[in-house]
């Protein structure tokens, strides 16, 4: 375990990598370095924590004191922006844009109209309704330093935050140490090489039937791996089992989708999307996968 003074995480030295564990955005976080001595691994791993901790503190829509507060809560009002924030919902807009309204931060609000436990649920289509009065990117009025929302409109960075976070971490740490690397946050996965060494990491790919296992094994010198699947998070309909991943444009579940899609790209932020947009295609998740240059998996 980490020494007293860095318990936020724990260290463990394997097989010439030392691991980095701790939790995170509601995920165990894992980084794995090729380093040599356990002074290099606590500095890493406490540069890894804060900038987890920094990101999910400044981007979590759970938090009271941070910026997607004070816009989630604006009631109409023009919101300032820092560099950071601005980029990060720019980049959110062109992922609404190449998916034609499919991928939308906007839409965390209808969460509230659904319960993913495993149970059978009971969707008020009233509240449905009166939630898609609020979901659109295309009613978000966003410049190059202030943003302004429609009173009532949420914004939820669920579906690139912990991804962005990923690829922050892994920069840093590759920028900092120079070494081999993969950061892995609840299965969003990046992969870093050192130019002198190029170790190959082993990563499973989950079977979403069972509790543990995997149903095939990815292994990675440089990129990223991202998995999108209702393994964890779904509920019956009407005898029909619904993932978690919801239509911004219907307020519903998708349906036809596969179990789990897990896209490689180079990028996590990147390769998060594609996983998500693929199973928001439902039936036509594959075909959507083949004409990107990508490659994935999908179970179903």
């Amino acid at each position: 375990m980490a020494s007293s003074r860095h318990c936020e995480f724990s260290l463990r030295e394997a097989d010439h990598y030392w691991a980095i564990a701790y939790a995170a955005m509601a995920s165990p976080c894992e980084v794995l370095v090729s380093c040599k001595t356990r002074s290099e691994a606590e500095e890493l791993a406490s540069l890894a924590f804060q900038e987890t901790k920094r990101i999910e503190q400044k981007f979590s829509r759970y938090r009271d004191d941070n910026i997607i507060h004070s816009i989630n809560c604006s009631n109409g009002e023009t919101v300032r922006l820092d560099e950071e924030t601005a980029r990060l919902l720019r980049y959110a807009g062109q992922c609404h844009n190449l998916s034609d309204g499919l991928f939308d931060i906007t839409s965390g609000i209808l969460r509230k109209a659904w319960t993913f436990d495993g149970r059978i649920a009971e969707p008020d289509g009233d509240l449905i309704k009166s939630f898609l009065e609020v979901v659109g990117w295309t009613k978000v009025e966003l410049r190059d330093s202030d943003i302004k929302l429609w009173p009532g409109m949420e914004l939820d960075l669920g579906g690139i935050g912990k991804e962005y976070a990923v690829d922050r971490v892994a920069g840093l740490l590759s920028k900092t140490s120079g070494l081999s690397l993969m950061v892995n946050f609840g299965g969003d996965i990046r992969v870093i090489g050192e130019s002198k060494e190029h170790r190959t990491w082993s990563i499973g790919i989950e079977d979403p039937s069972k509790d543990a296992g995997a149903v095939g094994v990815i292994e990675l010198t440089e990129g990223a791996v991202a998995t999108s699947g209702d393994s964890r998070r779904f509920c019956y309909f009407r005898g029909i089992r619904l993932g978690h991943i919801l239509n911004p444009l219907t307020g519903w579940p998708v349906t036809g989708a596969p179990r789990s899609v897990t896209v490689i790209a180079k990028n996590c932020t990147e390769t998060g999307f594609l996983a998500t947009l693929a199973m928001l295609h439902g039936d036509s998740a594959e075909t959507f996968l083949a004409a990107q240059d990508v490659t994935y998996h999908c179970i179903r």
